[in-house]
C-alpha cells in the first residue's frame, strides 16, 4: 500500500477503538483521518484543544469556513449540539479528566510507554501544543503513526528525543500491527497479515512480547 493508503488503513483500524459516548481529541497528521471512520451505531463527541466540541467532517470543497478549523488549521465543520468556547475551558476539560481518548501522533515511542512528538533535530518548532495536556489528562493515550520513517525505528528500548510525556502511552497501531504498553514490556496484539512477526520485529528496536493468541489485523 502507498502511504496515503497507509495512514487510512491505520485510521480505520484506531477507530475500532472508540466507543459509544467517548470524547475523544484527535492530534494533527494521521489521527484527524479517524474522524471519517467512526464505526457505524458509535456516537463521540469530537474535541479540539483550539475551542471546541462537536468536531464534523472536513467541510466540501468551496464550503470551507476560515473560522471554523482544528487544532492543526485544518477546516473542518461542527455538528448541530457542537459549541465553542476559550482555551481556559478546552484546557479545563482536557486537564479536568474529561477526555476519554486522544489519538496522536508521534516521532519516537518507547516500551516503556514514554513518548516524543514534538521535537525534531535542526527544525525549529513552535512547542509541543496541548499533547502535554492531552497525553496526562486523556483516559486512553493512542499513537497513531507509521511504523518506520526511512526505514528507521520509531519505537524504541528507550526515546532519545526530548519526551512530551513519561509512561503516558497505552496503545500504538501501526500499519504492520497493534501494540499495547504494559508493565512487562510491549506486546503485539494484532499483526497485519501482510507481514510476519519477525519482520514487524526487525521494524522495531524494543523486544515485542509475541501472545499465543495473536490475532491478525482488521479495519
Amino acid at each position: 500500500m502507498d502511504r496515503n493508503e497507509m495512514k487510512q488503513f491505520i485510521a480505520k483500524r484506531v477507530a475500532k477503538e472508540l466507543t459509544d459516548g467517548d470524547v475523544v481529541n484527535l492530534g494533527i497528521g494521521l489521527p484527524t483521518a479517524v474522524a471519517n471512520y467512526v464505526p457505524e451505531g458509535v456516537n463521540v463527541l469530537f474535541q479540539s484543544e483550539n475551542g471546541f466540541v462537536g468536531l464534523g467532517p472536513a467541510p466540501a470543497e468551496g464550503e470551507e469556513d476560515k473560522d471554523i478549523v482544528n487544532a492543526g488549521g485544518q477546516p473542518v465543520t461542527i455538528l448541530p449540539g457542537g459549541t465553542f468556547f476559550d482555551s481556559a475551558t478546552s484546557f479545563g476539560i482536557i486537564r479536568g479528566g474529561h477526555v476519554d481518548i486522544t489519538v496522536l501522533g508521534a516521532l519516537q515511542v518507547d516500551e516503556k510507554g514514554n513518548l516524543a512528538n514534538w521535537m525534531i533535530p535542526g527544525k525549529m518548532v513552535p512547542g509541543m501544543g496541548g499533547a502535554m495536556d492531552l497525553v496526562v489528562g486523556a483516559k486512553k493515550v493512542i499513537i497513531a503513526m507509521e511504523h518506520t520513517v526511512k526505514g528507521n525505528h520509531k519505537i524504541l528500548k528507550e526515546c532519545n528525543l526530548p519526551l512530551t510525556a513519561a509512561g503516558e502511552v497505552n496503545m500504538i497501531v501501526t500499519e504492520m500491527g497493534v501494540m499495547e504498553v504494559t508493565e512487562e514490556g510491549l506486546v503485539l496484539k494484532e499483526i497485519n497479515p501482510e507481514f510476519t512477526v519477525e519482520e514487524v520485529q526487525a521494524a522495531t528496536e524494543a523486544e515485542l512480547i509475541i501472545p499465543e493468541d495473536l490475532k491478525n489485523m482488521e479495519v
